[in-house]
């Protein structure tokens, strides 16, 4: 157990020893200020080099690049005047060996686009007749370089002999080196962090280790080949003792990035972006042009993603249409000759992940439809379209317990424009669905739309006559209920009567006995009664059971 303690610490120790000196050698060699250092005893005199140098001269024998130079080393140093004020040298370190025929050293540096940077370094005659025959160093350390700066190095000997010559090209750290994003104001960018406000669409942001004695700003940006400002910048004053601002935004897209920067003459930028990972902003925009049936869509973000189009079907899921597809980077893409559907979406794949949109999935404009109407207890089934298009329709037929559907007949149909097309539909209607795509475009869904379901595997005779019997029977009961109504009121109508005119007759005097011989008189007539009827010269008798006067016998 003490052992792999002992172990454990040791590994521990090692890894933290080893991860301060990669520390370590990140920083920069320090130099006070830049000078010419030649070995002992060796005197040394620079002079700038002469723009037209002489030819080069014809070597001794045995005199070669091998011969003379050994052990030339490049490197970068630093020099400070401040914590944030420091700048590059490119340190050259060259040893020779020193003959009579050779006076000096030539070290000239070119940078891309700059003219070429010689120094020569001459040798006194009597220190050279000392050293010679032993191996002398040279050093300088004055040739100006920026970061990530690439510099092409040639050192010849003075004078030059042709063919002695040591050449080679050197890269400057850059500001990736944490020495140099400290100290140089060059890669001095400041640090940035930052809060998301999502409901208040703001971005918080926060700004250390800045370049002092500048102002700084800050501003939201696209960033493709260049970061395309969305808005105003924002200025921090060097005073200011918060160093933060707010910096509104409308969309979360992944390209979106915070960018900031010291007032200064080409200073450097940092941009970080919040939004990274949200690539499900960039699937909007989607357009269709409805006179030229095309769909299109541009992404607001360079990204690499395949967009393709596909079918929905009822459980969500997207199919591919085939030939449909399209890879995008940064460019529009476009499919011509689309039928605007609901069923017919955009589906895009970025890496392991997918998402579908379905722009005519909400359009109060449809294209075509089918119509389906009931008379009389059948189904009348009509192709509807808005614009004149040709259309493949087939009939099919469910099978039961399966989902599918086997397509038993297919026929071309041309619809114009408003002008509804009856299907003509053949065989049995149950369970029977219609099968319709567009024909007159490049990319359309194939829709399936299936007919009421009878209740039972009857013919389509008897699919129907079931159907018109229920439909019938909401006919006959509500009538069969009115005319019991009637008959009811009738009855009660008659009955009342007949109580009334029976008190009236008891009122007057009262009818006759039912079992008078006489069947000539019914009831006797009042005084009052037989005047009037007298008086309109004819002679009636009243029935007093059913309130009529008949002509005595």
């Amino acid at each position: 157990m003490f052992l792999w303690v002992a172990l454990l610490m040791s590994h521990c120790f090692w890894g933290l020893s080893g991860a301060a000196a990669a520390e370590q050698s990140s920083e920069l060699e320090r130099i006070e200020k830049c000078g010419t250092r030649c070995s002992q005893g060796l005197h040394c005199r620079t002079k700038p080099g002469a723009w037209f140098p002489p030819p080069c001269q014809d070597p001794a024998q045995g005199l070669n690049s091998s011969s003379v130079f050994a052990n030339i080393s490049l490197s970068t140093v630093m020099s400070c005047e401040g914590k944030q004020k420091c700048s590059l040298h490119l340190q050259i370190k060259t040893a020779v060996h020193l003959t009579e025929s050779i006076h000096g050293v030539s070290i000239c540096a070119v940078t891309a686009g700059m003219m070429s940077n010689c120094q020569v370094f001459t040798f006194t005659k009597a220190s050279r007749g000392r050293m010679s025959g032993r191996k002398v160093e040279v050093e300088n350390n004055c040739f100006d370089i920026s970061p990530s700066q690439r510099v092409q190095v040639t050192v010849k000997t003075v004078p030059s002999y042709c063919g002695v010559t040591w050449t080679s090209t050197y890269e400057a750290p850059g500001c990736i080196n944490k020495d140099l994003r400290q100290h140089v104001p060059e890669c001095i960018t400041g640090k940035l962090s930052y809060d998301v406000k999502p409901e208040r669409k703001e971005l918080s942001v926060r700004v250390t280790e800045r370049l002092e004695d500048y102002d700084y700003f800050l501003r939201l940006c696209l960033n493709d080949f260049i970061c395309k400002g969305t808005g105003a910048e924002t200025k921090i004053k060097k005073g200011d003792p918060v160093m933060s601002a707010t910096l509104p935004y409308s969309r979360p897209l992944p390209c979106l990035c915070i960018e900031g920067w010291s007032l200064l003459t080409d200073a450097p930028r940092v941009q970080v972006c919040p939004f990274k990972d949200r690539l499900e902003e960039l699937w909007f925009g989607i357009n269709f042009d409805p006179l030229e049936e095309t769909l299109s869509w541009e992404p607001e973000c360079q990204v690499s993603a395949v967009v393709a189009l596909c079918q929905k079907r009822e459980d969500g899921v997207c199919l591919d249409l085939p030939h449909a597809s399209q890879k995008v980077s940064r460019e529009k893409i476009t499919f011509a000759k689309v039928d605007p559907h609901p069923q017919l979406c955009m589906k895009f794949t970025a890496g392991p992940q997918s998402w579908v949109k379905c722009p005519f999935a909400d359009a109060t404009f449809k294209a075509w439809e089918v119509v389906v109407t009931r008379q009389q207890g059948q189904e009348d089934v009509k192709m509807l379209s808005r614009i004149t298009a040709t259309f493949s329709v087939g009939q099919c037929v469910k099978s039961e317990g399966s989902t599918g559907c086997q397509i038993t007949d297919t026929h071309t149909m041309h619809v114009e424009k408003n002008k509804p097309v009856d299907f003509k539909l053949e065989g049995e209607m149950c369970n029977s669905c219609l099968v319709v795509k567009r024909l007159d475009v490049k990319f359309a869904a194939t829709v399936i739309h299936c007919l009421e379901q009878c209740q039972s595997s009857s013919p389509r005779s008897a699919g129907f006559s079931s159907r018109a019997s229920l439909d019938w029977t909401w006919v006959v009961v509500p009538a069969s209920v009115c005319l019991s109504g009637i008959i009811i009121i009738t009855l009660l109508l008659n009955l009342l009567l007949t109580v009334y005119q029976r008190r009236k007759q008891n009122v007057n005097g009262g009818c006759i006995s039912e079992k008078q011989i006489d069947p000539a008189f019914d009831c006797v007539v009042p005084y009052y009664q037989l005047n009037l009827l007298s008086m309109e010269g004819s002679s009636y008798l009243i029935h007093p059971s059913v309130g009529t006067m008949r002509r005595p016998t």
